[in-house]
C-alpha cells in the first residue's frame, strides 16, 4: 500500500479516484504543527533555536496518519506546489520520525499544478525529496514573522494602551492605507473651469470638442482658475467661427491581458464581482481541488497562488484551437502569445492560473457550479482564451479645430477612436479601479480639413480637483504587488487580519482606516520607521526568496534582522508614554484637529474654553482630552465631525409589519431595530455582522437580519433543516447539533445549501475540537459594560454556561456558546448575581489549582505569514490541553529560563 498525503479532504477525494486501490489518500487538514504562541518560540540567542507545537486537533489525524504509514511501502507527500505546501510536507514528516513511524519505506515528494488524472499521474512518475531551501525559507519567513510580532507587540502594549498588536507585513499594508487617508485629509482642492463646444459638420453631424490653447498659447487642464477668465472665453467663442485645421487619422493596436496572477485575479474579481480576496481565493480552492463533472471529478483550473503568467505549450495550443472554432481563424495571431511578468520580486515558479482542459467551456461546467464558483471559472476562462487572440486594430483620431472672433484665435480639439478589428475586445476587457472619462473611446463622425463647423451649445463648468480615491480591495492588492510587499498566498490573509482586528473598515468597497489604526501606524512611523519602509519590506521579500533558490542561508538573514531590530526596539523601551503621545499628537494632528470653518482653533477646548485639546491614552486607546483636566473632563474620541453613527437612523417601513426599520448604536455596538417598545415589551433586534458598519447599512440587509436565523434547506442526507444565523463568534450555518462559522467572504443572508453541506461537513470531519484536558477555558465574550472584566462562556459538565468574575449562570434551552450574545450573557450574570449566585454551576467537579494561562494553537491550515505571527494582550489569553513540542534542532537543548509574560491568541 502506498500512503499519499495532501492538506484538504476534498483533493484527498479526488485523487484518491485517479491512483486505484493500492493507494490511500490521507488529509492533514492544512499546516498541522505551528510555533506556540508564547515567549522562547524562537530563540535569537540559541541561533534562533525553534520549537514547534503539534496542533491538538491535528493529533487524532497524525495519529491515523502515523497507524496507516507503518504498514505502507511507500509515503508520497503530495501537498501543494509551494513554499506553505513544502513546509506542511516537511512537518509531517517530521512528526512522522517523532513517532517513529517511519522504517525502511521509500519517501517521495510529488507536486502538480492542476488535480487532473494526467497531471496526478505525470507528477508520480517523476517524484523528488523535500526542497530543503523551500523549508529554509518557510523557516525564515516564519521566524521573522513570529519575532517582529512577539517583540514589537508588548511595545506597543506599554507605550499604547488598547492598541492590538504589529506585524511585519501587515504593518506596511496598514501603512500604505493610513497613508493614503493622510493624504486625503491634507488635500487642498483647486478651482478650474472647462469649455466644451458642441458643433456641428456641414452634414449636420455633431461633436464634442474642448477648449485646449488661445493666441498661440497651450490651455492645460487646470489653466482656467477662475469663473471670470471662463465667462472671458465663453464671450469671446460665442461670438467666433470655426473652421477645421487639421484631421489626423493614426492606427494603433490594443494587445490582450496576461492571463490571470493570484494578485491580478483578486483585483478583478474584486472589480468586477464585488469578491473580497479570500472569498475570491476560497472559491478558486474548490475549482483547483475538484467538481463532480458529469460522474468524472476533476480539478477544473491549475494551481491559484502564483506570480507566473506563462502557461503550458499544450494549453497554448488548446486556446488557439478553441479560438479558430469559436471565433474564427482572423482572432488566431501568426504565433503563439509569451508573456513576463512585471510585477517586483517576481518568482514565476509556477503557471499562470488557468483552466485545466481549455474545451471546457464556461456554459458546460455551470450547472455543476454554484453561482459564484461558475462566475469565477467564466472569468478565468474569458481571460485566458483572450491572453491568445489577436490584438485589436484601432484607429485614432485627432481634429484640431480654430475659433475665430476678431483678432482672436482660440484653439479647440475633439479626440476619438474608431475600432477596425475587435480582436480579443470580442470577448474581454479588463475593469478600472476608477471611473473615467475617456474622451479617446468617442466615436467622431467624418469630417474634412477645411470644413467650417456650426457652434450648436457651448457648456462652461466648474470644477474642483480631488484628492486620490481610497485603496479598494483589489487597488491595495495592486499597489502591494508594485512594491513587492507580500507573496501571492499572503494578499488575502494580510486584508482579512487588517478588518479582523478593527484597524480598517470597508466604506462603500473602500478601505478606511480605525483611529486604532492610525495611531499604531503613526507609533511606528515615529519610532521603526525603518521596519514600516516599503523598500525595506519588500528587500526582506527578495532575501526570503534567494533562501528558496539556495543563495543564501536563511540564518544569516535573522541575525543581520535581528541585530538591527533589536537595538531599535532597546532604545524605546525607556521612552516616557508622554513623549510617545507628544510625537503621534504632532503627526496626527490633520486628522485629529482639522481646521474649522470659521477658522477658530480647533484645539481650544469647547467646554472650558481655555483648556487646549491633545491627544491621550486610556485603557481602551486613544481619546482626545482637556489639558486642565481633572477640572474639565471633557473628552471626545479622535476623528471630530462627520456623521456620526449615535444617531438613529431611519431605513425605511417593513412591508409586512408596517413597523419602522432603523439602525440605532447601543452600548453593546450598533444593531438593527424593528418598530418601538409598546407596554414593556422588547422590539425585535438584530446585530451588524463584523466588519459592517451603519453606513453600509440598506433596508433591504436590514430586514434580512432581522429574519435570521433563516432556513437554508434540507441536507441531502438526513433531510433536517439546516439554519444560517448570526452569534456571538459570528456568522454560522447550524445542523442538528453541529455549528459551523461561516468563512471570510461567505454571506449569512444568502449562503447556499451547497457551500451549508460543506462546512458541515468540514466541521464534522474535524471533530468537536473538545480539550481532553483540564477545564473548558471558554471564549470570551468581551469586557462588562459596567464592572470590568471579561465574561466567557464555558462548556461545563452540566451544560453550557457564562462566568464572570466567579459568577456563574446557565445558559437557556435555546441558546449556544455559539448563539449567545454580550448583551444576553449580561443579563444572565446580572439575574445570577442578585439570586446570590456563587461560583458554582448546578454541581460541578472539585476545583483544581488554576494553572498558567498559555495559548492555544489554531486549527487547520494556518493563514501565512502576518496572520498568524503577533500576541494578542494578555488578558485574552487562555489555557490549553498540553500538546507535543518539537525542536528545529537535532540535538537536545537543555531547559533554558524564559519570561513568564505569555500572549494568547495570535495577532497579525
Amino acid at each position: 500500500m502506498n500512503i499519499v498525503i495532501v492538506e484538504s479532504p476534498a483533493k484527498a477525494k479526488t485523487i484518491n479516484k485517479y491512483l486505484g486501490p493500492s493507494y490511500e489518500v490521507l488529509a492533514s487538514f492544512g499546516h498541522i504543527r505551528d510555533l506556540p504562541a508564547k515567549n522562547g518560540s524562537v530563540d535569537p540567542d540559541a541561533d534562533f533555536h525553534m520549537i514547534w507545537e503539534v496542533d491538538p486537533k491535528a493529533a487524532k489525524r497524525l495519529s491515523d496518519i502515523a497507524r496507516a504509514v507503518k504498514g505502507a511501502d511507500k509515503l508520497i507527500l503530495a501537498t501543494d506546489p509551494d513554499r506553505e505546501g513544502e513546509a506542511i510536507s516537511w512537518h509531517v514528516l517530521e512528526v512522522l520520525r517523532e513517532k517513529r513511524a517511519l522504517k525502511d519505506q521509500t519517501i517521495e515528494r510529488v507536486v502538480f499544478n492542476a488535480i487532473t488524472k494526467q497531471a496526478v499521474t505525470e507528477a508520480m512518475n517523476h517524484p523528488r525529496q523535500i526542497d530543503g531551501a523551500l523549508v529554509d525559507a518557510y523557516m525564515a519567513r516564519r521566524a521573522l514573522d513570529y519575532l517582529v510580532g512577539f517583540t514589537l507587540s508588548p511595545v506597543l502594549w506599554r507605550k499604547l494602551p488598547g492598541a492590538r498588536s504589529a506585524g511585519r507585513v501587515q504593518s506596511v499594508a496598514l501603512r500604505l492605507v493610513c497613508d493614503r487617508e493622510l493624504e486625503i485629509e491634507k488635500f487642498v482642492p483647486r478651482e478650474y473651469w472647462s469649455i466644451v463646444a458642441q458643433l456641428a459638420t456641414p452634414r449636420g453631424d455633431t461633436f464634442e470638442a474642448r477648449l485646449v490653447g488661445a493666441d498661440g498659447k497651450k490651455i492645460q487642464r487646470l489653466d482656467i482658475g477662475t469663473g471670470a477668465e471662463a465667462e472671458a472665453f465663453k464671450a469671446a467663442l460665442l461670438a467666433a467661427a470655426y473652421s477645421v485645421t487639421s484631421v489626423e487619422a493614426k492606427p494603433a493596436r490594443r494587445h490582450p491581458y496576461a492571463p490571470f496572477t493570484t494578485s491580478t485575479l483578486q483585483q478583478e474579481a474584486s472589480r468586477k464581482f464585488g469578491f473580497a480576496p479570500a472569498h475570491t481565493m476560497r472559491l478558486a480552492q474548490r475549482l483547483y481541488e475538484g467538481t463532480d463533472i458529469g460522474g468524472e471529478t476533476v480539478g477544473l483550473i491549475t494551481y491559484m497562488r502564483t506570480d507566473g503568467v506563462q502557461i503550458a505549450p499544450e494549453a497554448i495550443t488548446s486556446a488557439r484551437n478553441v479560438i479558430a472554432k469559436d471565433y474564427g481563424k482572423d482572432y488566431v495571431p501568426s504565433s503563439p502569445r509569451m508573456y513576463q511578468t512585471k510585477a517586483k520580486n517576481a518568482q514565476e515558479a509556477h503557471e499562470a492560473i488557468r483552466p485545466t482542459d481549455l474545451t471546457r467551456r464556461p456554459k458546460d461546467v455551470r450547472r455543476y457550479l454554484d453561482a459564484e464558483q461558475a462566475k469565477l471559472y467564466e472569468l478565468i476562462w474569458l481571460r485566458t482564451i483572450a491572453s491568445q487572440m489577436e490584438s485589436a486594430e484601432l484607429e485614432r483620431t485627432t481634429v484640431d479645430i480654430a475659433a475665430r472672433a476678431g483678432g482672436r484665435t482660440i484653439d479647440l480639439r475633439a479626440t476619438g477612436t474608431v475600432v477596425k478589428f475587435d480582436g480579443f475586445l470580442t470577448l474581454y476587457q479588463e475593469s478600472r479601479d476608477e471611473d473615467s472619462d475617456d474622451e479617446d473611446t468617442r466615436r467622431l463622425p467624418a469630417i474634412s480639413e477645411g470644413e467650417a463647423l456650426e457652434r450648436r451649445d457651448l457648456t462652461v463648468t466648474q470644477h474642483f480637483t480631488e484628492p486620490p480615491p481610497r485603496f479598494s480591495e483589489a487597488s491595495l492588492v495592486k499597489r502591494m504587488e508594485e512594491l513587492g510587499i507580500g507573496r501571492p498566498s499572503t494578499y488575502a490573509s494580510i486584508l482579512q487580519v487588517l478588518k479582523d482586528r478593527s484597524y480598517v473598515r470597508l466604506d462603500k468597497k473602500r478601505l478606511v482606516p480605525e483611529d486604532k489604526g492610525r495611531v499604531v501606524v503613526a507609533f511606528l512611523e515615529n519610532f521603526f520607521a525603518h521596519y514600516v519602509e516599503y523598500d525595506f519590506t519588500a528587500s526582506l521579500e527578495e532575501q526570503l526568496d534567494r533562501i528558496s533558490n539556495n543563495e543564501i542561508a536563511w540564518r544569516e538573514v535573522l541575525r543581520d534582522f535581528w541585530r538591527d531590530f533589536i537595538a531599535a526596539v532597546e532604545d524605546i523601551k525607556d521612552l516616557r508614554v508622554t513623549h510617545v503621545l507628544d510625537a503621534l499628537d504632532e503627526m496626527l494632528a490633520p486628522h485629529i484637529f482639522p481646521p474649522r470653518e470659521d477658522g477658530s482653533d480647533p484645539r481650544l477646548c469647547p467646554t472650558c474654553g481655555t483648556g487646549r485639546l491633545n491627544l491621550k491614552i486610556g485603557r481602551f486607546g486613544a481619546f482626545v482630552g482637556c489639558t486642565n483636566y481633572p477640572e474639565c473632563r471633557h473628552t471626545r474620541p479622535l476623528a471630530s465631525g462627520g456623521e456620526g453613527e449615535s444617531a438613529t437612523r431611519s431605513l425605511g417601513v417593513d412591508p409586512e409589519t408596517g413597523l419602522d426599520v432603523t439602525v440605532r448604536a447601543g452600548r453593546f455596538g450598533p444593531y438593527i431595530q424593528l418598530g418601538e417598545a409598546k407596554d414593556g415589551e422588547k422590539p425585535k433586534r438584530a446585530s451588524l455582522p463584523k466588519g459592517m458598519t451603519p453606513g453600509d447599512i440598506e433596508l433591504d440587509v436590514a430586514l434580512g437580519l432581522l429574519s435570521l436565523p433563516r432556513e437554508v434547506g434540507h441536507h441531502p442526507e438526513t433531510g433536517e433543516i439546516i439554519k444560517a444565523g448570526i452569534g456571538r463568534f459570528g456568522p454560522y450555518v447550524q445542523h442538528e447539533k453541529t455549528y459551523a462559522s461561516l468563512e471570510a467572504g461567505d454571506d449569512v443572508l444568502t449562503v447556499g445549501i451547497n457551500r451549508a453541506v460543506t462546512l458541515i461537513a468540514e466541521k464534522q470531519a474535524k471533530g468537536p475540537g473538545r480539550r481532553r484536558f483540564g477545564a473548558d477555558p471558554g471564549k470570551s465574550l468581551g469586557e462588562h459594560p459596567t464592572q470590568g472584566g471579561v465574561i466567557t462562556v464555558k462548556n461545563g459538565r452540566y451544560g453550557a454556561y457564562v462566568s464572570h468574575n466567579g459568577v456563574n449562570a446557565t445558559l437557556p434551552a435555546d441558546k449556544t456558546p455559539e448563539t449567545i450574545t454580550l448583551e444576553e450573557a449580561v443579563g444572565l450574570i446580572e439575574a445570577r448575581a442578585a439570586k446570590g449566585g456563587g461560583k458554582k454551576v448546578k454541581a460541578k467537579a472539585p476545583a483544581k489549582p488554576a494553572k498558567k494561562a498559555t495559548a492555544t494553537s489554531k486549527a487547520a491550515k494556518k493563514p501565512t505569514g502576518d496572520a498568524a505571527q503577533a500576541p494578542a494582550p494578555k488578558k485574552a489569553a487562555a489555557r490549553k490541553a498540553p500538546a507535543a513540542k518539537v525542536s528545529t534542532s537535532t540535538a537536545k537543548k537543555p531547559a533554558k529560563a524564559k519570561s513568564t509574560k505569555k500572549a494568547a491568541g495570535k495577532a497579525s
